[in-house]
C-alpha cells in the first residue's frame, strides 16, 4: 500500500464561507486519494521573521483564488520542493494555471500527476540598518519596495549597482521586481514585461524628481544597493510582495540580489507566456492600421470625417475644387 497523498488547499475564508467552488475542490481532492488540510487568511509574518511552512510530505499545495492568494501560498512553500498549483478565483490571475470552470479537470491532473514544473526567480534583500552587525534578511516572488513613510514627503535615495554608484534622488519610491512580479506593481509604474524564463532583476522609479529616472534591468549575477540618505526628509518603509514590511530608518541600506531558492509552479498546459500574456491582459493583438484598413476606414490619400450620422470618406483631391470647405453626410450638408 501506497504512502498517504497529501495537499494543502490555500483559499480566502470569503470564499470558503460564500460559495460552493472551495468545498467541491476539497471533497474532489479527497475523492482523487489526498488528505487535504485548509490553510484560509494566511497573517503576514513579520519582515526578517520567518513565516510557517507546509510539511516536507505535501504533494503539491493548490490555491484557489488570485494572485494575492498565490504570494500568501509562496511563504508556505518558501525554501521547500513542493509545487503550486493556482486556480483563478479572483480578477487577472497572472499567475494561476486554471479557471475555476477547470476545476474539475485541474483536480484529475494534479492525481494524476500529469503536470510539469516550472521554477520562477526569486529576489533576497539584506537590510543594514545603521549600527547593526548583521543583516535583516527577507525575499519576495513579485517585488521589493521602499517607499516614504510620510506620504507629503519625499524620500531622498541612493542608487548604486554592483556598488558603483548610478543616480540619487527624491521619490515616493522604488520598485525592484523580479521577471514574475513585472507584471505587477512595476508594470503599472511604467516598467517593461520581462519573460520569466529571463534571469534578472529590474528597479523601476516611483514619480522620482530626477531627469534621468528610467527603469534599470540587472543580470542575476549583479545586484541593487538602495541607501536611504541621511538627508532624507522621511524614513523609508519596505515591503515584500505586500505583506512583509516594516519602517527603516535614514542611513539605512538594502540590497537586493537573486536568491539562491526558487518557486516551483505547477504546469498543466505548455502554452508560452505570451500567450498568457494576450489572453489575461486581453491586448489588441491588431494594430489600429491593420484595423483600419481592415474596416475601411482609413485609405492613402483619404480622409475619414467623423459626423454624428452617417458620414462619408471624401478623397482629398475633392479639396482642391470645394476649398478644403467640403461637407458630407445626409445632415442638411451637400455632398461635392
Amino acid at each position: 500500500m501506497g504512502s498517504e497523498r497529501r495537499a494543502v488547499v490555500v483559499t480566502h475564508s470569503r470564499l470558503r464561507e460564500s460559495g460552493t467552488v472551495v468545498p467541491e475542490a476539497v471533497e474532489q481532492l479527497r475523492h482523487a486519494g489526498f488528505s487535504v488540510k485548509i490553510v484560509d487568511n494566511v497573517a503576514a509574518p513579520r519582515f526578517g521573521c520567518d513565516s510557517p511552512r507546509v510539511d516536507p510530505d505535501t504533494e503539491i499545495v493548490v490555491v484557489l483564488g488570485g494572485d494575492g492568494t498565490i504570494l500568501r501560498a509562496a511563504e508556505l512553500v518558501h525554501c521547500t520542493d513542493v509545487p503550486i498549483l493556482g486556480v483563478n478565483l479572483g480578477h487577472v490571475g497572472f499567475l494561476a494555471e486554471f479557471e475555476s470552470f477547470q476545476m474539475s479537470e485541474a483536480i484529475r491532473r494534479i492525481a494524476d500527476r500529469d503536470y510539469s514544473i516550472e521554477e520562477r526567480m526569486i529576489a533576497h534583500t539584506d537590510v543594514w540598518m545603521p549600527g547593526a552587525q548583521e543583516p535583516l534578511e527577507d525575499w519576495a516572488l513579485n517585488d521589493i519596495t521602499l517607499e516614504r513613510v510620510d506620504r507629503g514627503r519625499m524620500v531622498e535615495l541612493s542608487i548604486r549597482v554592483d556598488d558603483v554608484e548610478m543616480s540619487s534622488f527624491g521619490c515616493d519610491g522604488v520598485i525592484v521586481s523580479t521577471p514574475t512580479g513585472s507584471t505587477a506593481y512595476a508594470f503599472s509604474a511604467g516598467g517593461p514585461i520581462i519573460w520569466p524564463n529571463v534571469k534578472a532583476l529590474q528597479l523601476v522609479p516611483n514619480a522620482a524628481h530626477a531627469l534621468f529616472a528610467r527603469p534599470l534591468i540587472i543580470g542575476s549575477q549583479s545586484k541593487f544597493t538602495l541607501d536611504i540618505l541621511e538627508e532624507s526628509s522621511t524614513n523609508g518603509w519596505i515591503c515584500c510582495d505586500g505583506r512583509r514590511q516594516r519602517e527603516l530608518p535614514k542611513g539605512s541600506r538594502v540590497e537586493v540580489r537573486e536568491s539562491r531558492n526558487m518557486l516551483r509552479l505547477a504546469r498543466l498546459s505548455g502554452a508560452p507566456f505570451t500567450s498568457r500574456l494576450v489572453s489575461k491582459f486581453d491586448l489588441p493583438v491588431v494594430g489600429w492600421r491593420e484595423q483600419a484598413r481592415k474596416t475601411g476606414d482609413v485609405h492613402h490619400g483619404q480622409v475619414a470625417v467623423s459626423w454624428p450620422a452617417a458620414a462619408k470618406v471624401v478623397h482629398s483631391d475633392d479639396f482642391d475644387h470645394c476649398g478644403g470647405a467640403c461637407v458630407t453626410g445626409d445632415t442638411g450638408g451637400s455632398e461635392v
